[in-house]
């Protein structure tokens, strides 16, 4: 008897955008725009069933690869498996040239900034950005003062958070200058979806990002202090409890470098070095993933256990390259954030070429008055904060909440920013066997060494609960693949018909004398 033909059910018919946000799948007169047509074709000959099948598999891929992540607040412990979802977030060449032109510019200005509020100290004593700010600020490290990075590089790996408007505009949400996390899940995403949705990678000029690892690795040995042609680059971690270790021993393996914790490490006459099998042996750079405030319990915290002893004393004597800088926070800050067009202005002489959401520091009077007049209809972070936590909605907030944040706010100003609520732009994500719209934000990372480098594409976090706006993991939200468009086939398509790396197991934690 002939098997009956699976009916299939149309993906997208009853797709309906949100009031007020901009839709990357469908224009305002309802069709779908010109560059995600062919893409959204494809995943309609599938019909529901096999879209179904194919996020279970995706899930399953997910599952067996032991793609992870923590979560510290939860009291069950133990690791979760990072939501993914099989529709992917389209970003066309056009856009994204103008997108990474913007984010090349932003973080020139961002090092320029690090650079000299270490050193000089011009943009404060000109005053274009308030020094009490810099120097009130918790990540403003008065210990590094003086010690300048290998060529003047103070962030060598960068995450940038970005959102659309209702217009469809990208604009900067946040820098992330310290440990910035999120390009494993780039990368396993994309070798997921390759498996899952093969022949999608056959007909879209999807720009790679397979090289991210290769070029790491080389700009991390481009700032190495100059004793040979072979620089031993290392990752360091906090170990298995942190709630990005699958991301550490990822990169370092990718990379072909040593994952080590601080016991594995120690400084000798001012050189860091890695305990081997073979005896000791001299660390270049160290991709460390660890808080400035546990680096080194010589200079930070006492108690420290994830630390080395010594090493920003190897630092300052330029005998080891840390990426990223010690410090670096400051740069990061919620608080100097607002000031970042100004930096642009300053350094580079050039207007920003993206724009950024209207902020409000607390820490200024007719600002936090401002803000205590609006607080129903803000977003307020704390500045300390990540994670999507230390935040109030306004309008998605009880009068409780509101009231009690009214009251951290004045007791505490210098703690606090607020911004309008941004419409953020939505994406069809597939939940519950229907596509249905859902907030997005991206992380593109930035390299830089002796040049810079963008990866095209990044993070993409959508916001999985219904009506939400929090896109953090840690809140439940979840990721998407992020295709970048090629202008022409060989900017891209080319690359994708390799067969891609197998997806990386569980890492384990590192021996003691390894």
């Amino acid at each position: 008897m002939a098997q009956a033909e699976e009916v299939k059910v149309p993906i997208f018919s009853n797709y309906e955008p949100l009031p007020g946000a901009h839709d990357e799948l469908l224009e305002a007169r309802g069709e779908p725009w010109p560059s995600i047509a062919p893409i959204i074709g494809g995943l309609e000959s599938l019909g529901a069933a096999r879209m179904e099948r194919r996020q279970r598999l995706a899930d399953n891929t997910f599952l067996k690869g032991g793609v992870t992540f923590s979560v510290y607040s939860d009291n069950r412990g133990g690791e979760r498996i990072f939501p993914f979802d099989l529709v992917p977030r389209v970003v066309t060449a056009d856009d994204w040239e103008l997108v990474e032109r913007g984010l090349l510019q932003r973080v020139t200005a961002l090092n320029h900034f690090l650079g000299d509020v270490y050193g000089e100290g011009r943009i404060l004593k000109e005053k274009v950005v308030p020094a009490e700010l810099v120097h009130g600020g918790t990540g403003y490290l008065k210990q590094v003062h003086g010690i300048r990075p290998r060529d003047g590089v103070y962030v060598q790996i960068a995450g940038i958070d970005l959102v659309r408007d209702g217009k469809g505009r990208f604009l900067v949400l946040e820098d992330n200058l310290r440990c910035p996390s999120g390009v494993s899940y780039v990368l396993s995403n994309r070798n997921v979806l390759k498996k899952v949705l093969p022949k999608m990678f056959r007909t879209a000029t999807v720009r790679s990002v397979d090289e991210y690892p290769t070029r790491l690795r080389e700009r991390l040995s481009e700032l190495a202090p100059p004793r040979g042609d072979s620089p031993r680059v290392v990752v360091l971690t906090p170990g298995a409890f942190n709630s990005a270790y699958f991301e550490h021993g990822f990169l370092a393996r990718r990379m072909g470098v040593d994952l080590v914790q601080a016991s594995d490490l120690f400084v000798h006459d001012d050189r860091v070095y890695v305990k081997t099998t073979r005896g000791p042996e001299p660390v270049d750079v160290i991709y460390r993933r660890i808080d400035d405030e546990f680096i080194d319990p010589e200079v930070f915290r006492p108690d420290s256990l994830l630390g080395v002893p010594g090493l920003v004393r190897a630092y300052a004597k330029g005998n080891v390259t840390l990426a990223n800088a010690i410090g670096n926070g400051v740069a990061d800050d919620k608080a100097v954030y607002p000031y970042v067009p100004d930096m642009i202005r300053f350094y580079l002489s050039e207007e920003p070429i993206l724009g950024q959401v209207e902020t409000f520091f607390c820490g200024e009077a007719s600002h936090r008055s401002h803000v205590l007049e609006n607080l129903s209809k803000m977003v307020v972070k704390a500045v300390d904060a990540s994670g999507g936590y230390g935040m109030l909605i306004g309008p998605r907030s009880t009068a409780e909440q509101i009231s009690e944040f009214r009251e951290r706010i004045t007791n505490k100003p210098r703690g606090y920013i607020a911004q309008p609520v941004v419409e953020l732009s939505t994406c069809p994500t597939w939940l519950d066997g229907k596509a249905r719209p859902r907030r997005v934000d991206l992380r593109p990372f930035i390299l830089t060494g002796k040049s810079s480098w963008v990866l095209p594409g990044g993070l993409t976090r959508v916001a999985l609960v219904e009506g939400s706006y929090v896109v953090n993991s840690s809140q439940g939200g979840g990721s998407k693949d992020t295709w970048v468009l090629g202008h022409h086939a060989d900017d891209a398509s080319s690359k994708h018909r390799i067969e891609s790396a197998p997806l990386a197991s569980r890492p384990s934690p590192p021996e003691g004398d390894q």
